[in-house]
């Protein structure tokens, strides 16, 4: 058995002190639990997946095809890009990660995800800033093939469109932001975004006027430690098929 508390990792970073431990809870039987701090910011829990895991579900529900091009942005402990890669119909995963160190914990085995995620052979992982490669059309997503498009779009990065990791990614979240991603979607495509906030009216506009259509999906889950439901944010914007 796991020791009750341990730290797997710790990582200077440029966004601040970065911290991937895990522990035991005694009241869920000793149930093994993963979490990752970005400096003060409490990033993620393998307890709460379930709007992780709605972020792929409910932006590749919205696509037909079988054979998807996806790009996942931040990996965290991986949950949106295992449920991607769940989907038959997916052909490709870029998945990008601005911590290097991420990525390694997957590629070393650290988080529970990591050998499903490195083991398939559709799964890529960059180490790139999302924003910076959004606003970026000709140079695009993935580096082997600049400019290339895709035909969903995946983030979960920020806390909120208003709760930022970083100041500097404000402008993503603004109709400009969004029109440099649209460049990189092919038409009928599709962007999603995870959100631990209620429903925001501004984003939803901004998205109405940028994507022919635009919703935000309230995900309930339960929150065994506080005995009460929880609820997050993902919002499904589509672009025309022509």
């Amino acid at each position: 058995m796991s020791l009750p508390f341990e730290e797997l990792d710790y990582q200077p970073t440029p966004l601040g002190e970065l911290i991937l431990r895990r522990r035991r809870v005694p009241s869920l039987d000793d149930q093994e639990v993963f979490e990752v701090k970005l400096g003060d910011e409490f990033l993620m829990s393998s307890l709460f997946t379930a709007g992780e895991i709605a972020l792929a579900d409910l932006g590749l529900a919205e696509l037909e095809g079988d054979t998807l091009d996806v790009v996942v942005g931040g990996l965290g402990l991986g949950y949106t890009a295992w449920a991607a890669l769940q989907h038959d119909t997916v052909r490709s995963l870029l998945v990008i990660e601005a911590l290097a160190p991420v990525i390694d914990w997957h590629q070393r085995g650290l988080v529970p995800l990591g050998p499903q995620l490195t083991a398939d052979a559709r799964c890529r992982f960059i180490n790139g800033d999302f924003f910076a490669l959004a606003h970026s059309p000709a140079e695009g997503f993935d580096p082997q093939e600049p400019g290339r498009r895709f035909h969903a779009i995946l983030l979960d990065i920020d806390h909120s469109p208003r709760h930022l990791l970083h100041r500097d990614h404000s402008s993503f979240y603004e109709s400009t932001g969004l029109d440099h991603l649209i460049a990189q979607l092919h038409p009928g495509g599709v962007f999603a975004l995870w959100s631990n906030d209620p429903p925001d009216d501004v984003f939803l506009q901004a998205l109405n006027d940028t994507f022919a259509t635009a919703h935000a999906h309230v995900v309930t889950f339960h929150n065994p430690l506080q005995n009460r439901d929880g609820t997050s944010t993902v919002y499904v914007a589509r672009l025309a098929t022509t």
